[in-house]
């Protein structure tokens, strides 16, 4: 079995193997095996390789509904015993692996490409400055990593707690539940988060609701 947790994954791979591994023999290995894809994104890229997808993760799309897409068909397809190879999306997800150990499975991580901070952090230093200044009225987050650099780059600053401080005149807007137990990880209030965890629904939504919640938190201006 192979996972696929990202479409961008699913490219990467293609593109790194393609000089040992052309694409039309990489999707025929990968149809002899059973593949799991964690939502739309994953599930495109495989399709548009010539690869059959035997399982697509609901949404939102998290470990968790992985872990429980693949009990609900251990019938048909079962892990215990089984390789599985799990195609990282750009950190290691220590619960996932841990839920595949526990179902008996043997797990092959296969890190493709790895979330990191640009080399200029000037434009995020500037953002942490304008949420200081109270210049922010809502922040969109879109994957926990980004929470994560984000107060990386500002306890460099030597601002970290008052960015923390800060970020509660803001509304916050998540993309879905994983980034949200990030935020709250953090002691940060989840003000919206999406009903699908999709880019134009974090937009709509922030869009709707962000003005009269941010009434609440600022109180009249």
């Amino acid at each position: 079995m192979v996972i696929f947790t990202t479409g961008v994954g699913v490219k990467t791979l293609a593109t790194a193997v393609e000089k040992v591994c052309p694409r039309d023999e990489l999707s025929r290995y990968l149809n002899d095996v059973v593949i799991v894809a964690r939502g739309p994104k994953p599930t495109a890229a495989l399709r548009e390789l010539g690869v059959r997808v035997s399982l697509t993760v609901p949404e939102p799309n998290t470990w968790r509904d992985l872990l429980t897409l693949l009990d609900g068909s251990k019938s048909t397809y079962p892990v215990a015993g089984l390789r599985i190879a799990v195609q990282e999306y750009g950190v290691t997800n220590p619960e996932l692996f841990a839920g595949l150990k526990e179902r008996g499975a043997i797990l092959t991580p296969v890190n493709v490409y790895q979330w990191a901070l640009p080399e200029d952090l000037g434009p995020l230093e500037k953002a942490i400055e304008s949420v200081l200044r109270g210049d922010v009225h809502v922040l969109l987050v879109a994957s926990s990593v980004q929470i994560r650099h984000l107060f990386e780059v500002a306890e460099r600053m030597a601002k970290g707690g008052a960015l923390h401080k800060a970020l509660s005149q803001v509304v916050i807007t998540s993309i879905g539940p994983l980034t949200s137990e990030e935020l709250r990880g953090r002691g940060l209030s989840v003000d919206i988060e999406c009903t699908h965890p999709k880019m134009g629904f974090l937009v709509q939504e922030a869009a709707e609701k962000g003005a009269e919640i941010l009434r609440h938190k600022r109180g009249p201006q």
